[in-house]
């Protein structure tokens, strides 16, 4: 026992440095991600939380308000506020279920071994790396009520087409229209999903006697749920901090039909130059996409399912 305790109190007199040499050779490589996360990141998240206490519009002197900008964006005062909270909502409703019905369905018209595959998976996805400020000017052309192309094609059918981006009812249409084009990135997720997918699944439900409704609903949903969870939470995120395609189609109008969170939350920080009161709408933006993401997280369970968990079913009909 005593030479026991003693090679012990030996090995640990000869432990190493608490950082070595490859430690730190190790630090100094991430260094660069690490000064821009502490730069970029961490410092101005937490600035942005002290200057929404604060009355500051960027030129001038700052006081500081306490709650009184997030008492004024929770009592409704602010019109502006409560319309662009709606018609992001609004946005997010229609485009998050919209995005994912459009690319579950290319992804499973491109998961086919067929000549030319790889050239429409490519097409398909070029508009996930497209610019977002060309790709929405390219759009204007298209929704433009003199000579635009959706607007010629309805003519060709008898249709008058409406004045898309300058109408109060048409014009967030046009915007969701916009933002359900843009599939590429959930498409190429479901797609690796679906090749995912065993083979034997499909022949079990055949032997089963299911059809290709029930193969579809029994074996391909529960085993690409958990690329849907993680495509509908981006997309939750993505649709709340939508700001490029308003700001280019329509610039918030006509009549802020179109106007959104994010460029609301800019007029304010970057035209009316109220920082403080522009902050506190970031952290109110922040809260409402953390709470919504904690839900999706804690109902996941219900309906994701993941190989080897009780979570899900795979079967044929019964």
């Amino acid at each position: 026992m005593a030479s026991i305790t003693r090679s012990s109190f030996a090995s640990q007199g000869r432990r190493g440095p608490l950082i070595r040499r490859k430690d730190v050779i190790g630090y100094l490589f991430i260094s660069p991600w690490i000064i821009g996360f502490l730069a970029f990141t961490l410092l101005p998240f937490i600035a942005s939380f002290l200057l929404s206490f604060t009355d500051w519009e960027i030129v001038g002197r700052w006081s500081w308000i306490g709650l009184a900008n997030y008492q004024k964006l929770l009592s409704g005062v602010d019109d502006n506020f409560v319309t662009s909270l709606s018609n992001t909502l609004f946005y997010a409703v229609v485009n998050v279920p919209g995005t994912q019905i459009i690319a579950l369905t290319l992804a499973l018209l491109l998961n086919k071994k067929s000549p030319g595959i790889a050239l429409f998976r490519t097409l398909f996805y070029i508009p996930a790396i497209a610019t977002g400020v060309g790709t929405t000017y390219l759009w204007a052309q298209i929704f433009s009520a003199h000579g635009g192309l959706l607007n010629t094609v309805l003519g060709f059918v008898g249709i008058s087409g409406p004045n898309w981006l300058y109408s109060l009812t048409w014009s967030m249409p046009a915007v969701i229209i916009v933002g359900l084009w843009n599939v590429g990135t959930s498409m190429l997720i479901y797609l690796a999903a679906l090749q995912g997918v065993p083979q034997s699944l499909y022949d079990a439900a055949s032997v089963d006697g299911a059809n290709w409704y029930w193969k579809f609903w029994s074996v391909t949903v529960p085993m690409v749920t958990p690329a849907m969870f993680f495509n509908v939470v981006l997309g939750v995120i993505g649709s709340f901090q939508v700001f490029t395609t308003v700001y280019v189609l329509t610039a918030g109008g006509p009549a802020n039909a179109t106007l959104v969170y994010s460029l609301y939350l800019y007029r304010v920080a970057f035209q009316n130059l109220r920082m403080g009161y522009a902050a506190a709408l970031a952290w109110i933006l922040f809260l409402i996409i953390l709470a919504i993401t904690v839900v999706q997280l804690a109902t996941a369970r219900l309906w994701v399912y993941y190989e080897g968990s009780s979570t899900g079913n795979v079967a044929g009909p019964r």
